[in-house]
């Protein structure tokens, strides 16, 4: 999640016309990485009963495993929080203001009374608000005062991307949400119609994100071009996982389609990028190529065997039928 945030906080810069400020980079990211510490721990503290369901002894959920108790986890999310808060100011007012806002929202998304992630269809619709336009808006305004229109049409692109995205994780946690009552889009509606959504999406970010890259040169086409790509091929598995229901063939599909969200705004990010690094057309043209070509593949080999490639040797399918036999 937080080469996530750091992508969008970086295609913020580049939107802004400074691809290379390293120096807002280090600030942009010390910010997110404590906000990100702040959400987790929300998180981890809200849905311990969910997870010890969903995640038993998983070491990325610490209160889980033991690792820390709820008391050491509440300290470090408000330190994580207060950081966050200070180091924005070295940025600049308006990253202030974006990061409270962000800590305000990505509190209220977890912690009781408010508890958005219970709401529904409100979640996916708000959570996009921390984890695109925080780091986005922070390299934006790290540059300028504040964002322009096309700033703005590209940002809508994104936050509609990140929830066709957002409603796939929760299939992961579905046995626990329903067993305590944590009423997500997936819980209420059933995953036919979570896919819908989700592919619907998909479809309207990167249309969106499209009508946003108005150069139109050639080198801007084939950076279209390969982001529509992975636009096609991550609704083509939408519809796959749609269709089947198995919990290792979900997890193989949904992390096929991360790669493709990852890829395709690592494209924006260097075509954004290509002009203030002084890259040759056919130099960034051999790049989209190259980072399309190797999304795609890396993509379709994660469908079909599985997200951990070297411990699956196997197809999915295969596995399916071996871990079936085993019980």
């Amino acid at each position: 999640m937080l080469v996530l945030l750091a992508f969008y906080a970086e295609l913020g810069l580049a939107q802004a016309g400074k691809p290379n400020a390293y120096v807002s980079l280090a600030k942009i990211l010390a910010v997110i990485a404590a906000f990100l510490v702040f959400s987790v721990a929300c998180n981890d503290l809200a849905d311990e009963a969910i997870d010890r369901v969903n995640l038993p002894g998983d070491p990325r959920r610490p209160l889980v495993s033991g690792a820390v108790s709820r008391a050491r986890l509440l300290a470090t999310g408000w330190v994580a929080a207060g950081a966050a808060l200070i180091i924005s100011v070295l940025i600049g007012w308006p990253a202030l203001l974006i990061t409270g806002v962000g800590l305000a929202v990505s509190g209220a998304y977890s912690v009781r009374p408010v508890r958005i992630a219970q709401r529904g269809v409100l979640a996916p619709l708000l959570l996009p608000a921390c984890y695109v336009a925080v780091p986005y808006l922070l390299g934006i305004t790290a540059v300028r005062y504040a964002p322009t229109g096309t700033d703005l049409a590209l940002l809508a692109g994104l936050y509609l991307g990140f929830i066709g995205r957002i409603l796939l994780k929760d299939f992961r946690d579905v046995r626990g949400d329903a067993m305590f009552g944590k009423r997500t889009f997936l819980v209420r509606h059933g995953r036919r119609w979570t896919c819908a959504f989700s592919a619907c999406c998909w479809a309207a970010g990167t249309s969106v994100i499209l009508a946003a890259m108005r150069d139109r040169s050639l080198v801007e086409h084939v950076a279209q071009c390969t982001i529509g790509a992975c636009a096609v091929f991550a609704i083509i598995f939408i519809a796959d996982l749609a269709a089947h229901e198995n919990p290792c063939r979900d997890e193989a599909l949904i992390s096929a389609i991360a790669i493709l969200g990852r890829a395709m705004i690592l494209i924006l990010i260097i075509h954004l990028s290509s002009v203030d690094l002084g890259l040759a057309p056919f130099i960034e043209f051999a790049f989209l190529n190259l980072l399309g070509a190797l999304a795609l593949a890396r993509a379709l080999s994660v469908a079909r065997h599985g997200p951990r490639l070297r411990l699956l040797p196997v197809p999915i399918e295969q596995l399916d039928e071996q871990r079936s036999l085993a019980a």
